[in-house]
């Protein structure tokens, strides 16, 4: 398969490239200046993230997602909810990374490591094999933080071992067992499929790699997207891809003042256009959906600037050691915010947390007069 892009087909693409190239410069230049640049950036995570799960056709509330990320979730969680979560976890992992960090062999191994995807990450944790074993001394094996830590082991032990099979430190007979296990619960081939290498594909796919450095950013960018849209290297984590597009703009140095919302500007664009059997449409698509959403970015830079100005009047003149201030950037980090997580942050307690929210002025959301939200509309 083709991924090169041929003269007329780079010239019918020359205007939408040069409106995406203009638009993702001047969010990167107004993000970087802003002062609320860093809120704006944690915010996009929460919305990139609720944006891949539209694009796959599902619905997850971005102030599900933010009661879920706190740990003070309304109800059960759904598996659409629980996605979402991971996507918001790995777009922060690739932030907190080196821009060049997520197309290295070790990156690409925790990225497509099957951790926290609301399949089979319980039993997986509970398993002999990755579980430590606890000290007798101790005695903490009960204690609050034993199933997270546990989760944590467990994924710390499968990234060394797709490190190790990645780089051909495994032996061999393990890297073969990987690759010709099945699964004795699943017979008829339902939930694993023999042909799907893995792999193999994201090999394919990274071997695009030197097509797309030898391109302009915003034009590598879509031509790696597209090529993980036509490769399809994993099958439970395709949402991967978008995240990737806004790592690699973030490596060329094209969007270094936060991780582009790719998702958030591709939900913009119409299904029939983003899912175009012609080639050059499905490019066009892709690069109006940054253009689109640079766009939405610049809109959000002004309406977070505005909520600051007017809360700036409300603490202006307040003693040094007010909560006000922290609690003005904690809002702008969020799209929602709740007494108990307004709380939790800023380590007062939820009546204090009620009065500061009172005199800061924010908007409430919910309508309700219990289990209020705040967020900035």
């Amino acid at each position: 398969m083709r991924y090169d892009i041929d003269g007329t087909m780079l010239q019918n693409l020359l205007p939408a490239l040069a409106a995406a190239e203009d638009g993702l410069a001047r969010l990167d230049e107004r993000v970087l200046r802003s002062p609320v640049g860093e809120g704006f950036a944690e915010r996009s995570h929460f919305f990139d993230a609720a944006g891949a799960l539209w694009v796959a056709g599902e619905l997850v509330h971005v102030e599900d997602l933010v009661l879920h990320d706190a740990h003070m979730d309304s109800r059960a969680p759904s598996h659409e909810l629980t996605i979402a979560h991971s996507v918001l976890r790995r777009r922060r992992r690739i932030w907190t990374g080196e821009p060049a960090w997520a197309f290295g062999v070790s990156g690409l191994a925790t990225l497509t490591a099957t951790m926290g995807e609301g399949e089979g990450t319980a039993q997986e944790t509970k398993s002999p094999a990755v579980m430590v074993e606890p000290d007798d001394e101790e005695g903490d094996e009960d204690g609050p933080l034993a199933a997270e830590m546990a989760e944590i082991d467990a994924l710390l032990a499968r990234s060394q071992k797709l490190i190790d099979i990645h780089t051909g430190k495994a032996p061999a007979e393990e890297t073969a067992a990987v690759s010709t296990t099945k699964r004795n619960d699943d017979p008829l081939g339902l939930l694993g499929d023999d042909e799907w290498d893995e792999e193999q594909r994201l090999a394919e796919w990274r071997s695009v790699l030197p097509l797309a450095d030898s391109l302009p950013p915003v034009l590598g960018a879509i031509i790696l997207f597209e090529a993980w849209d036509r490769i399809e290297p994993l099958r439970r984590q395709h949402w991967l891809g978008g995240l990737l597009v806004a790592s690699y703009l973030r490596a060329r140095g094209k969007v270094a003042s936060h991780l582009f919302s790719f998702y958030g500007g591709l939900k913009l664009v119409r299904h029939e256009r983003r899912r175009a059997r012609d080639r050059a449409t499905r490019l066009q698509a892709f690069l109006e959906a940054m253009h689109l959403g640079a766009a939405a970015g610049l809109k959000e830079i002004d309406r977070l600037s505005l909520a600051r100005t007017q809360m700036e009047l409300r603490y202006r003149g307040r003693r040094s050691n007010s909560s006000l201030p922290d609690l003005a950037d904690f809002i702008l980090s969020r799209p929602m915010v709740s007494a108990a997580m307004i709380a939790h942050h800023l380590r007062i307690t939820p009546r204090g947390a009620l009065n500061l929210v009172n005199e800061i002025g924010i908007r409430e959301i919910t309508g309700r007069g219990r289990y209020r939200a705040w967020g900035i509309i």
